[in-house]
């Protein structure tokens, strides 16, 4: 649009211009006009009363001329010479107002004419080179083309300015919601300015209604979950008594019963969290609660839990979760060691990686081959190192995490916990 306004606007300006320009040249070439007729002596022969040949009428060759005709009689400006300045036409008589006509010099060069034909009889004509006018508009024209280049790059820099500034709310509330995402945020900050303020209103308002349904479906789940698992605890345990269960199949089943009860409340409440928004639990607060509570727990063992957590690094996961994942690695690696644990955290990318040793020992090549093919429990597999490994893979997975298992540097088994960061 700048490019277009600056195209109409130049052709605007030249047209300006010629008029301009032609009015200059064409009220020079009148008033030589008015000259020549005011200094005619009545009567014949034709003749002036005085030289009118003043520059640039004087120059011969220069276009600049002048022509009185009468008859057979002509009288020529000195720049004519001895030639004849060809008139298109005999114009119509229009009392003392020159018309204005285009023709052709002696020596071929295109000329603008002016002429007045008296009512004697008189023709009296004057000319200009075409150059007069064409050199002039070219000078104006290449002048003016520069000026609207530097208009239109200084246009198109400030428009450019304008857009970059007038979206920069728009930036920053990206930058808020992403902050929202990440859980950096609970809301979009109010102060607005007044042309986005309107929809941080309604963001607002769904990130409330998000979490108010966020609570309610958690709310059910809990329900769901004592009201299920109540009952298959004392299923189990009356299956437990002598008799009521010789084969075990009962209790295989309300076993399976229970674990598929559990997957699935652990699915509906990762579901519940893949809102609008995602819970951001600091690292460091949980695992040295989590080490403080193991280590009295193993008092008797002498277990001692080392902790490496940087500040600040937290991991996309509801607290409740985490605590469950990190309390089955540490408890096992409290279990199987011989004395000593260690907790790390680093930042991995977008993700965190949680890493628990022990230095006790660990798990056979053909373990941990086993551990890692896909669709195998734990529980089946590796005695000890089971159910609860299970339930923290299943949950690390339904946050687009993972559990892997290796040797650890102190002699024992490496769990590395990856969350999303």
């Amino acid at each position: 649009m700048i490019v277009a306004a600056l195209v109409v606007a130049g052709l605007a300006i030249g047209l300006i211009l010629a008029r301009f320009v032609r009015g200059q040249i064409d009220s020079r070439l009148d008033a030589q006009i008015v000259s020549l007729v005011s200094g005619l002596e009545p009567g014949e022969p034709l003749h002036l009363s005085r030289d009118l040949d003043a520059p640039p009428f004087d120059r011969p060759g220069s276009g600049w001329t002048w022509q009185v005709r009468r008859g057979g009689a002509v009288l020529r400006s000195a720049s004519l010479g001895t030639r004849d300045l060809a008139v298109p036409s005999r114009p119509a008589e229009d009392g003392d107002r020159p018309r204005p006509a285009d023709g052709t010099g002696p020596r071929g060069e295109a000329l603008i004419l002016r002429v007045l034909a008296l009512p004697d009889g008189t023709v009296v004509t004057a000319s200009a080179p075409r150059a007069a006018l064409n050199g002039p508009l070219r000078e104006a024209g290449l002048a003016l083309a520069a000026s609207l280049v530097v208009l239109g790059i200084v246009l198109a820099a400030a428009g450019l300015l304008q857009v970059r500034l007038g979206l920069q709310p728009l930036d920053r509330l990206r930058r808020d919601l992403e902050a929202v995402r990440a859980g950096r945020r609970e809301r979009v900050p109010e102060p607005q300015p007044t042309e986005v303020r309107p929809l941080a209103a309604e963001i607002n308002a769904l990130l409330d209604q998000n979490a108010a349904q966020l609570a309610q479906a958690r709310t059910h789940v809990a329900n769901l979950a004592h009201g299920l698992k109540t009952p298959l605890a004392t299923l189990n345990l009356a299956l437990s008594e002598p008799g009521r269960d010789p084969d075990g199949r009962l209790s295989h089943l309300v076993g399976s019963l229970d674990r598929g009860v559990r997957h699935h409340l652990r699915r509906a409440r990762s579901a519940a969290l893949a809102g609008a928004t995602r819970i951001r639990t600091d690292l460091a607060g949980p695992v040295a609660d989590l080490a403080g509570a193991l280590e009295r727990l193993y008092a008797e063992k002498g277990v001692r839990v080392t902790c490496a957590v940087p500040p600040g690094l937290a991991a996309a996961c509801d607290r409740q979760d985490l605590d469950e994942m990190l309390g089955n690695l540490i408890d096992n690696a409290c279990t199987w060691c011989a004395g000593s644990v260690r907790v790390s955290a680093e930042g991995a990318g977008s993700d965190v990686v949680v890493a628990i040793e022990d230095d006790g020992p660990g798990l056979g090549p053909e373990a941990l081959a086993a551990v890692a093919q896909r669709g195998r429990r734990l529980d089946e597999t590796v005695p000890g190192h089971g159910f609860g490994l299970a339930i923290t893979t299943e949950l690390a997975e339904l946050y687009g995490g993972g559990l892997a298992l290796d040797r650890s540097g102190m002699g024992g088994l490496r769990a590395r916990l990856r969350l999303p960061g």
